[in-house]
Protein backbone atom coordinates (compact mmCIF):
# COMPACT_ATOMS: atom_id res chain seq x y z
CA UNK A 1 0.00 0.00 0.00
CA UNK A 2 2.99 2.32 0.56
CA UNK A 3 3.92 2.11 -3.13
CA UNK A 4 0.38 3.21 -4.05
CA UNK A 5 0.47 6.09 -1.54
CA UNK A 6 3.89 7.16 -2.87
CA UNK A 7 2.43 7.78 -6.34
CA UNK A 8 1.17 11.26 -7.24
CA UNK A 9 -2.55 11.86 -6.60
CA UNK A 10 -3.38 11.98 -10.32
CA UNK A 11 -1.93 8.49 -10.81
CA UNK A 12 -3.81 7.05 -7.85
CA UNK A 13 -7.01 8.61 -9.18
CA UNK A 14 -6.34 7.29 -12.71
CA UNK A 15 -5.79 3.76 -11.45
CA UNK A 16 -8.95 3.74 -9.31
CA UNK A 17 -11.12 5.16 -12.09
CA UNK A 18 -9.66 2.82 -14.71
CA UNK A 19 -10.29 -0.24 -12.55
CA UNK A 20 -13.74 0.94 -11.48
CA UNK A 21 -14.90 1.62 -15.06
CA UNK A 22 -14.46 -2.04 -16.03
CA UNK A 23 -17.82 -3.70 -16.53
CA UNK A 24 -16.76 -7.33 -16.10
CA UNK A 25 -15.17 -8.61 -12.91
CA UNK A 26 -12.51 -10.40 -14.99
CA UNK A 27 -11.47 -7.06 -16.46
CA UNK A 28 -11.36 -5.45 -13.01
CA UNK A 29 -9.12 -8.25 -11.75
CA UNK A 30 -6.83 -7.99 -14.79
CA UNK A 31 -6.52 -4.23 -14.37
CA UNK A 32 -5.93 -4.54 -10.64
CA UNK A 33 -3.19 -7.10 -11.28
CA UNK A 34 -1.57 -4.77 -13.83
CA UNK A 35 -1.64 -1.92 -11.33
CA UNK A 36 -0.12 -4.11 -8.61
CA UNK A 37 2.62 -5.32 -10.95
CA UNK A 38 3.43 -1.76 -11.94
CA UNK A 39 3.51 -0.62 -8.33
CA UNK A 40 5.67 -3.57 -7.29
CA UNK A 41 8.29 -2.87 -9.96
CA UNK A 42 7.98 0.89 -9.58
CA UNK A 43 9.02 1.64 -13.16
CA UNK A 44 5.67 1.72 -14.99
CA UNK A 45 2.46 3.73 -14.92
CA UNK A 46 -0.36 2.55 -17.19
CA UNK A 47 2.22 0.66 -19.30
CA UNK A 48 4.34 3.81 -19.73
CA UNK A 49 7.81 4.34 -18.26
CA UNK A 50 7.68 5.96 -14.84
CA UNK A 51 10.57 7.31 -12.81
CA UNK A 52 9.58 7.84 -9.20
CA UNK A 53 11.06 10.71 -7.31
CA UNK A 54 13.47 9.32 -4.78
CA UNK A 55 13.71 10.11 -1.12
CA UNK A 56 16.78 11.98 0.16
CA UNK A 57 19.83 9.78 -0.25
CA UNK A 58 18.58 8.29 -3.53
CA UNK A 59 16.45 5.52 -2.06
CA UNK A 60 13.01 4.64 -3.33
CA UNK A 61 10.13 5.52 -1.00
CA UNK A 62 9.59 2.99 1.82
CA UNK A 63 7.58 -0.01 0.68
CA UNK A 64 7.92 0.86 -3.00
CA UNK A 65 8.77 -2.76 -3.76
CA UNK A 66 6.10 -4.41 -1.61
CA UNK A 67 4.84 -7.73 -2.87
CA UNK A 68 1.89 -7.72 -5.24
CA UNK A 69 0.06 -10.31 -3.15
CA UNK A 70 0.35 -8.20 0.00
CA UNK A 71 -0.80 -5.09 -1.84
CA UNK A 72 -3.73 -6.97 -3.37
CA UNK A 73 -4.83 -8.19 0.06
CA UNK A 74 -4.59 -4.63 1.46
CA UNK A 75 -6.59 -3.17 -1.42
CA UNK A 76 -9.25 -5.86 -1.21
CA UNK A 77 -9.72 -5.34 2.51
CA UNK A 78 -9.74 -1.55 2.32
CA UNK A 79 -12.15 -1.50 -0.64
CA UNK A 80 -14.40 -4.21 0.76
CA UNK A 81 -13.94 -6.37 -2.36
CA UNK A 82 -14.37 -10.10 -2.24
CA UNK A 83 -11.83 -12.40 -3.88
CA UNK A 84 -14.37 -13.88 -6.29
Amino acid sequence: MDAYQARPPYQRNDYVGWIDRAKRSETKVRRLEQMLDELATGDRYMKMPYHAKTAPGGNAPPGARASGAAMLADLHSSAGWSAS
